[in-house]
């Protein structure tokens, strides 16, 4: 498990922590006793678009992709989560129906909790409520700033801002460089930047040849993080 303590609502960084890493134990505990733990294999499906909605998951473990088909069938990548998230939570208050397919990239540890007991759950635990509100508040504000972003900025720039995102929040540092383990399509990538897969592409290439970063099979590694927020621009 990733996040051991949970009693703050930020981390230094001023970013949110995921919700399971912002309960404490005696929280942790009482949600545990309501939910259904259960372990997905790298790219298993969680649950599908369209479906009925009757549970949230709790990621305790473990990263997923959030999934949308449009109306020519294109496949969309809305957004990453892991490391605490809580998924599925809107279409239970809202449509009833899954509004995203949720896919797990790695092996993923989930606590599944039905709407109704986490609904009680929450109402039974102000500290957890809490919790919930903010996770939800940062995950708006996010929303709202990418949407901002995408009038002002080039797709090299937002796919160059999401690499740092992703390491601040998912990677792994060693002395100055940051490993960031995502198994991601550039088609995934793109749709997560706004942006086009040759642009993609060619960033990557160029950020290759000047030493911003490395790239393996499952992982990409920023060497030169400076480099990178100045490609970036000064809102990252």
């Amino acid at each position: 498990m990733r996040h051991s303590d949970g009693d703050t609502i930020m981390q230094a960084n001023g970013s949110a922590k995921g919700f399971w890493g912002l309960l404490s134990d005696a929280e942790r505990g009482a949600l545990s006793a309501i939910s259904l733990p259960k372990t997905y294999p790298p790219g298993a499906t969680m649950c599908v678009e369209g479906d009925p909605a009757t549970h949230v998951f709790v990621l305790v473990d473990g990263q997923v992709k959030i999934l949308s088909a449009t109306n020519d069938g294109q496949r969309l990548m809305l957004a990453l989560r892991g490391d605490g998230d809580i998924v599925g939570e809107s279409a239970g208050a809202t449509t009833g129906h899954r509004n995203a397919t949720i896919q797990a990239i790695d092996t993923v540890q989930a606590l599944i909790v039905n709407y109704r007991k986490f609904s009680s759950f929450l109402n039974s635990n102000p500290g957890a409520d809490q919790a919930y509100r903010v996770v939800l508040t940062q995950r708006w504000n996010d929303a709202d700033s990418q949407l901002r972003m995408r009038s002002v900025t080039t797709g090299a720039q937002r796919l160059a801002g999401l690499l740092l995102q992703l390491g601040a929040r998912h990677g792994i540092t060693d002395h100055d460089q940051i490993q960031l383990t995502i198994s991601l399509s550039q088609e995934e990538w793109a749709s997560l930047a706004g942006t086009s897969r040759a642009t993609v592409t060619r960033a990557l290439s160029a950020w290759r040849k000047r030493g911003f970063i490395r790239t393996g099979q499952r992982s990409i590694t920023i060497i030169d993080q400076r480099s990178l927020r100045r490609v970036a621009g000064p809102r990252t």
